[in-house]
């Protein structure tokens, strides 16, 4: 919440370039502490367009500042707090929207071809595992509007992805480095981890603030083109984009433990994420790696970083093959 003290100052250039300039400063009313029923008015004599344009930027960072505190969720399952400004609704309809395009556009593979089955069989006993986790953990409601659907599509590319509402591809061009359906388990359960994890919500909120776009509504029928040039530089297929590329260290680190747990779960050997990680770091020998290592963590360090959480993820695979 904040309160906005508008001098009129701003409309008039001239005032402000020639005139003593006396400058309201948003102030910021957060419920609940000691300052929320008080507002500070600070005053400053700016005689400069340098100094009067500093505090204008100023007033943007206090806003941007203030819409952190304001959305800023912490996420059920990581406990990790996120930026959050876009309904996870208006991201699955307008995902949706952009998933249906991309297949119309795209050599998909019948389903009753034998890759294509492996990809459905690997695909949902990982959203069953998902869903079984979610569900021990009472939140089956951050799964709503999730309709599960996987897709295997003629592309030479390494590379897959998973879109809010559970809509996913993979190229054909993947199937020849994991080589074996538990290596495919890692990757979905990867991939599918980002969306879940509300990965890709997080970067869009952080853009809009970044690039100073107003939310409210459904920003998709708002006919902004810099709000669609946000959703599809981090989700459109077409731009191989989806959750394979730029993510976070820590979402990557989050998608990797996770991934590996929902993977066990679904009845996949999670030990197989080390040799698959290791071939894919190999293919990033030459000048352009594969889109699905773009700034992907693939040093000693993620290596690292697997192997510690094998333990736990190996306690869910050994329960599930008792089953």
């Amino acid at each position: 919440m904040f309160r906005y003290l508008n001098t009129g100052i701003e409309k008039n250039p001239v005032a402000k370039k020639n005139n003593p300039t006396v400058i309201f400063i948003p102030i910021y009313l957060f419920p609940g502490s000691k300052c929320s029923k008080k507002v500070f008015l600070v005053r400053q004599l700016f005689m400069q367009e340098k100094i009067y344009d500093m505090m204008r930027n100023l007033f943007v960072l206090l806003i941007s500042c203030s819409l952190f505190f304001i959305a800023c969720t912490t996420n059920s399952i990581t406990g990790r707090k996120q930026l959050s400004l876009v309904p996870e609704s208006d991201l699955q309809k307008e995902a949706l929207t952009q998933y249906k395009s991309f297949l119309d556009t795209s050599t998909v593979i019948k389903s009753s071809a034998k890759d294509a089955e492996m990809v459905k069989r690997v695909g949902s006993r990982i959203a069953a595992a998902i869903t079984k986790y979610y569900s021990e953990k009472g939140l089956s409601k951050e799964l709503s509007g999730y309709n599960w659907e996987f897709n295997l599509v003629k592309n030479s590319e390494v590379n897959a992805w998973c879109m809010p509402g559970g809509k996913v591809v993979v190229y054909t061009g993947l199937l020849g480095v994991t080589q074996n359906e538990t290596a495919l388990a890692i990757v979905l359960g990867h991939e599918i981890t980002h969306a879940v994890a509300h990965h890709g919500q997080e970067r869009m909120s952080e853009a809009l603030v970044a690039q100073g776009v107003a939310v409210g509504g459904n920003i998709f029928t708002s006919g902004n083109a810099q709000v669609n040039n946000i959703f599809n530089s981090i989700y459109a297929p077409t731009a191989q984009v989806g959750v394979l590329l730029p993510n976070s260290r820590n979402q990557e680190y989050e998608a990797d433990h996770y991934g590996l747990i929902f993977a066990a779960m679904a009845g996949y050997d999670p030990r197989e994420a080390i040799p698959f990680w290791e071939r894919m770091a190999k293919l990033n020998s030459g000048n352009q790696p594969p889109e699905i290592l773009s700034d992907h963590p693939l040093d000693s360090k993620r290596i690292k970083k697997l192997e510690s959480y094998m333990p736990e993820a190996m306690k869910y695979y050994e329960a599930s093959s008792k089953k």
